[in-house]
């Protein structure tokens, strides 16, 4: 920008205009048709592992054509209306991970999932995690029935086996193991405690694959309780995270978001925002979102927190404790905004080391934050696992002390560290059981599979934080042969039953109140029309911090936290793919990441510095592989250079290397859960001795969207500025372009008085979606949201690298750097530390747009509500509107990936379970076809056919884009600009916001 001096870059390529970087830039888009490989190329294996999916990996809602053939319903179900969607308030539960949500159904299947906007959780925010689970609904890799051995078993007889066998066990006095990861349903908790007492000697083992077990031990020894605390970073001034990746990974992420854009939104009327400061070794997408950023080894964690501690127990007056040093980047500076902000400020780290957490529940206590930014009234149960009992559950299972083992809901063969030693100690144990929806890698080292229904599938209830309730409800008939695990145990503990009868039987004993005026049904069915229940009776009371040995837990910091020789490497999960639950799912895995913007790998990230000295280069993706050796297990990965990363250390995403996920997931990337490691039996994510990496001579190709869709240089898509500059002048930071003469008159004109067009009428309505980039996070939710609502195509990884992803709404995510760094030698400072900007980038609808104008066949128009509408029927795939959109936000459909003759054709048109997941609002789009963002003009629609029902007029309550309901930190609002009491309107009407 002029006015900041600073140059913006979407990748290294472009900072160093990388001749093969240029040459794609000046073409806009390939020009060429790959041809398929009979004999199983890559682009063939895409394509498998994308059919096997079962959805055709949506590739099939956006190219093939809908079924013309109406067949009416015999018997007409009352709940239908054919051409009507039903909404029903559900709750997505994965382990730990909480939304509350409302499913969109089309003559009864789920289509779309939506934030529930009354939750006080997550408050309408979603996740693209959230967005995309229900395509995992339609995964043919789920199991069909139960399993014996791998073979097929009826229900009768598996129920039979297991019951006897249990006896067997509990009678001979046999230990039972039931292995979970957090469980958040209280009805469920109490149907395994019913199960507890038909055999006493079972016990319930608890673990979270991203572990918070350290932050719940040093809670018990702080306060008495092992809960997590409540946090609101709405509430914060200043904001210090030590690692802690709240925005993108860290425990609750969507009502984290939701809660931190509260305090970033800025306007006219409020000049005031929250200053955040992060210290970490990757790039996070918290990280990227930080006023002030300091890279830092996993090493030094220990004394930057020792220094963070002295730096506020010296304000404080209190006792300082011995080690650490405060002389990293920002600290000090972050402390003094931290003792300006008492009361309103919070610290959270990321580690799991609860010597880490006591000294940072210290710091939070001297700063006054309890009962505040921090609270233990509606505590957390988002973590409740425990890595000591997890190890010593592992060491008596290959003792042979464990005689049954009932695995929830759980894979902790792969996503455990020790998997492997599990795997093969579960052969001497007498019954192993899974609930699992599918043969994974602990499914197939067990002898029974009773595989669970998909959550859209299933009754159940929620408490993600104390006194708030949520309940789950069934919005379609089981696809397969599969039980609710609810009722499994039920069933194997003798009680029999639905589990829906006893959901509502538990509520009208544990929730109801006999206060409540219209009964119990009115109530259930209340609330099962919200979604949500929140108690009046939540227990209020301050949680003291008791005494707590901050010397003992510095002490146990400086013998633990050493630095060794060579790379660091630090493990972390991504937004997309997380622990890789849902690893299966080819929209995560095509969703760029919110970073590197890579899709369908993982990699080694690091920094510029160490690969100049290590000779690796990368050339629009095409990377230097490196072998990655720890405790003499190798890994043969693709780099990425990563700007901002930790110089000295690597990053290495966990997730992926799945086995027996699915065609999608499995063989994508490396496992590298195995070199989790561990400080005082806590899980521990890093390796800081004995990393070994070695360049070697092969070339990999990452597909990486970074820097597709260049905007040629034009430098005004980017504006911003400070605070410090916004106080001053509203409009600092913006370009307010004026043509100094034209046609040699002195006069200087503005853009709009220079046109070829005259100016549209829109006498009705007018759309307009604007979006808040200070609030915007880049988490991409958005971008799923889109994919799911518009039937986007997933086209794979060789058509990525093509350049041929067809998300209809970007993320682009923008480095910048002081512009006097712009030659190959400021290149390594200008990565050391950038800042980061992101812009989501869909059609601008503009007023006069460049497409309309060299469209041959008019088959992109303007409407009369200020739309930029495509006629797909009159398209003939010129693409010269592509090459003239400034915006490069235009799609062209290269393939019908699914009857393409080079394609396996057993996989290819006899899975029709996928095209469930369409959306028939929606048109489906050929090969051959320009295609874009429409701004939901579907729901344009629906909302005023329901206004001109009900013979009112439109409120912003009727009109919605996906991008913008799916956003957790409201960036986007969509509406009316011609209605003056619509939120967009309102907006407007604030002066230079």
């Amino acid at each position: 920008m002029n006015e900041n001096n600073k140059r913006y870059w979407k990748g290294i390529e472009e900072f160093t205009n990388d001749p093969e970087f240029v040459k794609h830039a000046g073409k806009e888009f390939p020009e060429y048709l790959p041809v398929g490989n009979d004999e199983g190329g890559s682009s063939r294996r895409d394509f498998l592992k994308l059919m096997g999916f079962g959805v055709a990996a949506a590739s099939l809602a956006a190219c093939e054509a809908p079924v013309r053939r109406a067949i009416p319903y015999l018997n007409q179900p009352d709940t239908i209306d054919p051409g009507i969607p039903n909404y029903y308030a559900s709750t997505y539960l994965q382990g730990g991970d909480y939304c509350s949500i409302v499913v969109k159904t089309r003559e009864g299947r789920p289509i779309k999932i939506e934030g529930n906007k009354p939750s006080k959780v997550t408050m309408g925010g979603t996740s693209a995690q959230v967005q995309a689970s229900v395509l995992t609904l339609y995964d043919k890799e789920r199991l069909d029935g139960p399993r014996k051995e791998g073979s097929a078993i009826s229900w009768e007889n598996l129920d039979k086996e297991i019951t006897e066998q249990l006896a067997s066990v509990s009678s001979t006095g046999g230990q039972i193991r039931i292995v979970t990861n957090t469980i958040l349903s209280p009805a469920t908790l109490r149907i395994i405690e019913n199960f507890k007492d038909k055999y006493p000697d079972a016990t319930v083992i608890t673990y979270d694959p991203a572990s918070s077990a350290g932050i719940l031990q040093a809670n018990e020894a702080n306060f008495g309780m092992r809960v997590l605390p409540s946090y609101d970073f709405s509430k914060a001034g200043t904001i210090v995270s030590l690692g802690a990746d709240f925005i993108g990974t860290w425990i609750s992420p969507v009502e984290f978001a939701k809660q931190y854009s509260k305090t970033r939104k800025v306007n006219a009327k409020n000049k005031k925002m929250s200053r955040h400061y992060q210290f970490e070794s990757n790039l996070s997408l918290t990280g990227a979102n930080a006023d002030y950023r300091s890279p830092l080894k996993p090493s030094d964690e220990g004394d930057l927190v020792i220094g963070l501690y002295n730096l506020i127990a010296s304000m404080a007056g209190e006792n300082t404790v011995s080690g650490g040093k405060p002389d990293f980047r920002y600290l000090k500076k972050a402390a003094n905004d931290l003792w300006r902000n008492k009361g309103r400020s919070l610290v959270v780290s990321g580690s799991n080391d609860p010597d880490v957490q006591i000294l940072v529940n210290g710091i939070n206590s001297m700063l006054g934050n309890y009962g505040s930014t921090i609270s233990f009234n509606g505590y957390a149960s988002y973590r409740k696992g425990n890595d000591k009992v997890m190890n010593g559950f592992i060491d008596d299972v290959k003792s042979g002390n464990v005689g049954a083992v009932i695995f929830y809901n759980c894979n902790p063969v792969y996503n455990h560290p020790r998997g492997a030693e599990l795997a093969e100690a579960l052969k001497e144990a007498r019954l192993t059981i899974t609930t699992s929806d599918r043969m994974d890698e602990t499914a197939s080292s067990v002898t029974y599979v009773a595989p669970d229904h998909h959550f859209l599938e299933s009754w159940n209830d929620a408490e993600p934080k104390q006194g708030y309730f949520s309940l789950s409800q069934p919005t379609i008939s089981p696809l397969f042969n599969t039980r609710q695990a609810q009722e499994s145990f039920m069933t194997w503990s003798g009680n029999g039953g639905d589990f829906f009868n006893f959901l509502k039987e538990f509520w009208r004993t544990t929730m109801y109140r006999e206060s409540e005026t219209f009964g119990f049904q009115y109530f259930w069915d209340k609330t099962l029309q919200d979604g949500i229940y929140e108690s009046e009776n939540t227990e209020k009371s301050s949680v003291p911090l008791q005494e707590i040995d901050a010397q003992a837990a510095a002490a146990s910091i400086v013998q633990n936290y050493k630095a060794g020789n060579g790379f660091e490497l630090v493990l972390y999960y991504k937004v997309a793919i997380g622990d890789g639950t849902q690893a299966n799912n080819p929209w995560l895995q095509e969703m760029p990441d919110t970073i590197t913007k890579a899709v369908w790998d993982n990699y080694v990230t690091i920094s510029q510095a160490d690969a100049r000295e290590l000779g690796i280069t990368s050339e629009l993706g095409l990377t230097n592989m490196v072998n990655l050796t720890i405790d003499g297990r190798t890994a043969k990965l693709p780099v990425i250079i990563q700007p901002g990363q930790a110089n000295g250390t690597i990053g290495l995403a966990l997730g992926y290397g799945r086995t027996k996920a699915g065609k999608v997931a499995d063989g994508v990337g490396f496992d590298a859960t195995p070199w989790i490691t561990s400080i005082n039996d806590y899980a521990y994510y890093a390796v800081t001795s004995g990393v070994q990496l070695e360049v070697t001579g092969d070339l990999y190709q990452v597909a990486q969207t970074q820097t597709h869709q260049t905007f040629m240089g034009r430098d005004n898509v980017v504006q911003e500025t400070t605070l410090k500059e916004y106080k001053k002048n509203p409009s600092a930071g913006r370009r307010h372009p004026h043509i100094a003469t034209w046609m040699n008159e002195e006069k200087s004109l503005t853009p709009a008085e220079v046109t070829l067009w005259k100016g549209h009428k829109y006498p009705d309505h007018h759309w307009g979606l604007m979006i808040d980039l200070n609030s915007c996070t880049g988490c991409s939710a958005c971008t799923i949201a889109c994919q799911a609502e518009n039937n986007v195509a997933v086209v794979g990884r060789e058509e990525v690298i093509n350049r041929r992803e067809m998300h209809w709404i970007r993320i682009d995510r923008y480095y910048s750097s002081d512009a006097s760094l712009d030659d190959l030698s400021g290149l390594e400072k200008a990565s050391e530390n950038p800042e980061i900007t992101f812009q989501p980038m869909m059609c601008q609808h503009c007023n006069h747009a460049s497409c309309e104008t060299v469209c041959p066949v008019a088959a992109t128009t303007h409407s009369t509500e200020g739309l930029n509408m495509m006629a797909y029927n009159r398209c003939i795939g010129t693409r010269y509107c592509a090459n003239n959109c400034p915006y490069k936000v235009r799609r062209f459909n290269w393939f019908k990936y699914h009857d393409n003759k080079q394609f396996d054709k057993n996989l290819s048109m006899n899975n029709n379970l996928g095209k469930m997941v369409l959306n028939p609002e929606v048109t489906v789009r050929s090969r051959g076809v320009m295609e874009k963002c429409s701004l939901c003009v579907q729901r344009i629609q629906a909302g005023k056919l329901a206004a001109k029902i009900e013979r009112r007029t439109t409120t912003d309550d009727d009109f919605d884009t996906a991008c913008a309901s799916a956003c957790p930190a409201d960036a986007l609002v969509f509406g009316d600009m011609n209605d003056a009491e619509s939120k967009i309107s309102n907006m407007l009407k604030i002066k230079n916001y």
